[in-house]
């Protein structure tokens, strides 16, 4: 897949496979900067990622990558809405088809976790925390927690008041992440190790199912016994 997107990024597709060279167009070049830089930032962080390093990873210019974005900062902020969006779609979707609270809660956990397994890097990206002291860069963390807690909100149907079911909506959140942040890290260093079965098809959705129905067991009984002060 590196090499692919490599081959990519130099604005040729085609190249090396005996198909004739064709250039991305400005979209098409935009969206492979988006992914490059992705992968870089939720590998090394944003501090430690430079323009030079996009540019050359993509195997492009950096006036090129200047084109398409105005500084690494507004590469990093659209990254993480672009991310957020697509999570906080995912759960509306899932929930949108559920029948009953606890089924609710079951697939809005299920289209997380989902988005967990499969876009390591997207979640990797949202949980850093090196840059907690940049205030803008933790302005934009939070309004991904804030944007999900209020995707979780009205799913906490237990006739509290509404300050009481955000305050539980934040810490299901907290829950969500955490776990997420475990399994991410128990991921890596599968993969470090060896571990991770080379060769064998990883099976996303089960895995995403298996999480989601522990976290959703967990948070269901939790709320359950729940009761309005």
């Amino acid at each position: 897949m590196a090499d692919a997107l490599r081959a990519t990024a130099l604005g040729h597709a085609g190249a090396g496979d005996g198909q004739p060279v064709r250039r991305l167009s400005a979209n098409e070049r935009r969206q492979q900067l988006f992914a490059v830089a992705l992968e870089l930032f939720a590998d090394h962080g944003y501090r430690s990622t430079t323009m030079d390093d996009i540019a050359e990873a993509a195997g492009v210019t950096k006036p090129l990558v200047y084109q398409h974005f105005s500084s690494k900062r507004a590469l990093y902020l659209e990254l993480v809405e672009s991310v957020s969006h697509e999570l906080l779609l995912a759960i509306a979707t899932a929930t949108a088809t559920a029948v009953g609270p606890r089924q609710q809660v079951e697939f809005g956990f299920a289209a997380y976790f989902r988005m967990v397994v499969t876009h390591e890097a997207a979640f990797r990206l949202l949980y850093g925390r090196e840059d907690a002291d940049d205030t803008e860069l933790g302005d934009a963390m939070r309004q991904v927690e804030d944007a999900i807690a209020e995707a979780i909100d009205p799913l906490i149907d237990a006739g509290l008041e509404p300050e009481h079911r955000r305050f539980l909506a934040y810490a299901v959140v907290g829950m969500a992440e955490g776990a997420s942040r475990q399994w991410l890290d128990r991921r890596s260093a599968a993969v470090q190790s060896g571990e991770n079965g080379r060769g064998v098809a990883l099976d996303h959705d089960g895995e995403a199912v298996q999480l989601a129905g522990r976290l959703a067991d967990f948070a269901w009984a939790g709320l359950r016994s729940v009761h309005a002060d």
